[in-house]
């Protein structure tokens, strides 16, 4: 199962050679603890009302395409997915289909993509965006650049030869990116979505918890971040649904949510 999101999630944190004075090594421990607890300011991301106002002012050939809405008018937000598909995938994606709501799934490859390859399909024939969380969920910043080059190719590769188009949206595991992500990312045609609402739905099974936290924080534009392998997360959503269509939101895909701009190939977004 992979690691929960942590506080320090969507921080920027460089990998730490092993010949490092053990002196240095502490020093940067500490830098890293002190971003855990404290957030960090310097990650560099870009919202969806940007991207849009640069899209409008970009050539017709260059502007991303609209879903059923233009959010430039609407109140839109992005529901989005990670670590599945998973056996609760299914009864997901019925109340999905349900209540007309499109979302995008960062999926896994190891015993996901590879356990329910039929479910990949689903998403995409009903709608959804198809997207990347890794093949096994290793934190990017943490590992060597061939292992991370590994990472994101083989979910690419997996996800392309089932519905026959590469992801162009990659979420890193727990949000960790740095320049080195960036770059690696840029060079497989991948842009990385981070999330600006989080239930921690890794952290309990009370559905109705779920669903307040999703609510109480869910903004105009949000990205909201959920997991189809927990087992009071998809409970929550027709909940959730309800209420912030009430609210007056309209669901869209990430992609949807930044039309007519487009993500660009190593920027991060959120």
């Amino acid at each position: 199962m992979p690691t929960p999101h942590t506080p320090a999630a969507a921080c920027k944190t460089r990998r730490t050679s092993k010949r490092l004075p053990r002196t240095a090594r502490v020093l940067v421990a500490g830098a890293a603890l002190a971003l855990a607890l404290t957030g960090c300011a310097e990650l560099d991301t870009t919202s969806p009302s940007t991207v849009r106002k640069a899209g409008a002012e970009a050539k017709a050939a260059d502007r991303g395409k609209f879903g059923t809405v233009d959010c430039r008018k609407a109140k839109c937000v992005a529901l989005t997915f990670d670590a599945g598909p998973s056996e609760n995938t299914p009864r997901l994606l019925k109340i999905l289909k349900d209540e007309k709501v499109p979302a995008t799934f960062f999926t896994l490859g190891k015993n996901h993509i590879e356990k329910y390859p039929e479910l990949v399909k689903r998403m995409d024939r009903e709608g959804h965006e198809v997207a990347s969380h890794t093949w096994s969920h290793k934190i990017l910043t943490k590992i060597e650049p061939d292992e991370a080059r590994r990472e994101l190719e083989r979910p690419n590769e997996a996800i392309e030869k089932l519905i026959g188009k590469k992801p162009t949206l990659m979420r890193p595991p727990q949000g960790r990116t740095d320049d080195d992500v960036n770059k690696l990312s840029k060079e497989l045609g991948l842009s990385e979505v981070l999330w600006t609402v989080t239930a921690k739905d890794y952290t309990t099974n009370d559905s109705k918890l779920i669903e307040k936290r999703v609510i109480d924080q869910t903004k105009r534009d949000g990205i909201i971040l959920l997991h189809d392998i927990y087992k009071g997360t998809v409970p929550a959503v027709p909940g959730v649904i309800s209420e912030l269509k009430k609210r007056g939101y309209v669901f869209v895909t990430v992609s949807q949510l930044l039309a007519p701009g487009k993500a660009e190939p190593g920027k991060v977004y959120r």
